[in-house]
């Protein structure tokens, strides 16, 4: 069998460190959110907690740990990681486990990044201390102004989207926005938007570069939020979007635009009419996405509900097999699929092998998507 090439992008949550002096204010053991891994229990009989990681709890800012999980992702066919990226309270957050690890990985030419800025305001969903009762108060807000903006562009252009290994589409660096509410809000509104926008690709080539590819996330026809940390983002509107101009689509996550408490068979029958959706009533590119699961009880001390049922590894081969033939259906696209996530442990959501699977995910998107061919040519760099 000889496939055609494609771009596995699996989104990363850069928490798995101790190396950011303020996750201590969520982690007060000093490494990261695997403080709330290792605390997790089950909550009921069949509750699949705790689940172990097959790579031990790794400090991800180790540019060693950051090789060995370049060459396991690249081996089964990820070539793409999409950073989390944080900034809050005028300084970025939790930079080190893409600073220190990947970037000083020797061999990051196999796996390309790019970033989406995780712009959703911060609560206590990150402390299990106070994350049962106290979801309402807000400790970092992330909208922004002008002024800030153009900071974090500057920084995003030359710190980043000049690195040979960054990912780019028709040469043009990728960059997502996760909360486009938060973002207009912040900058005043639409047309003030889409001039911080313009001027965004203006600086880029200034640096450059050729321009920029911005991309925006989808939270679904009918939102969804069952994450604690989402407040109040609205769904996204076509209007809107094309106003802004940005270049493609794609989702972060199937809980924010379908009930994700029944089977992941089930679930897939309405994820293929979204994908179906975007491609119709959008005129930009929209990028397929597959979620492994989802079940955030391990931040919690009480019952969360909602939990994917099903998600096997031949579950998850399926999705990915219908994903392919979405890509394969739009050739004149990247051939982009986005995957959540890497390494989002506490939300049960991982491609990394753990005690349950152990490398079954990984395994189901290799035989899926390497084919013949060598993995990681098929970046659209």
């Amino acid at each position: 069998m000889s496939l055609r090439n494609y771009d596995l992008a699996a989104y990363v949550w850069p928490s798995y460190t101790g190396d950011e002096p303020r996750s201590r204010i969520f982690w007060p053991e000093g490494n990261g959110e695997w403080q709330t891994v290792k605390s997790a229990t089950a909550k009921f009989e069949e509750h699949s907690w705790p689940r172990k990681p097959l790579w031990g709890y790794c400090n991800e800012a180790s540019p060693e740990v950051m090789e060995m999980q370049i060459d396991s992702a690249a081996d089964h066919g990820v070539n793409v990681f999409i950073y989390d990226w944080y900034w809050y309270d005028n300084r970025p957050f939790l930079e080190q486990c893409l600073n220190n690890g990947y970037l000083k990985a020797k061999n990051n030419e196999r796996v390309k990044f790019y970033l989406m800025w995780a712009n959703h305001d911060v609560n206590c969903v990150w402390d299990k201390r106070l994350a049962h009762s106290d979801l309402d108060n807000i400790i970092w807000q992330a909208s922004v102004n002008r002024t800030q903006f153009e900071e974090i562009a500057r920084r995003l252009i030359h710190n980043y989207f000049s690195h040979p290994s960054y990912y780019c589409i028709d040469g043009c660096p990728v960059f997502q926005f996760y909360d486009l509410k938060n973002l207009v809000q912040g900058l005043g509104g639409t047309t003030e938007t889409l001039r911080a926008f313009d001027w965004f690709r203006e600086e880029a080539v200034k640096a450059g570069l050729p321009g920029l590819h911005l991309q925006m996330t989808s939270w679904g026809a009918n939102r969804k939020n069952m994450s604690g940390v989402d407040g109040g983002a609205e769904a996204t509107l076509k209007e809107e979007v094309s106003q802004l101009c940005f270049d493609s689509i794609t989702n972060y996550q199937y809980v924010h635009f379908t009930d994700i408490d029944r089977d992941y068979g089930e679930i897939m029958v309405d994820v293929e009419k979204e994908w179906k959706r975007m491609n119709d009533e959008f005129s930009i590119p929209y990028f397929p996405h597959v979620s492994l699961g989802w079940d955030n009880n391990p931040r919690f001390e009480t019952f969360r509900p909602g939990i994917v049922k099903g998600n096997t590894p031949e579950a998850i081969e399926k999705a990915f097999l219908a994903a392919r033939a979405y890509v394969d259906a739009h050739p004149s696209q990247a051939p982009l699929v986005t995957v959540n996530s890497w390494n989002e442990w506490t939300e049960t959501s991982y491609l990394q092998p753990d005690d349950l699977y152990g490398y079954g995910y990984l395994e189901a998107i290799k035989r899926v998507f390497c084919g013949t061919k060598d993995v990681g040519r098929g970046l659209s760099a």
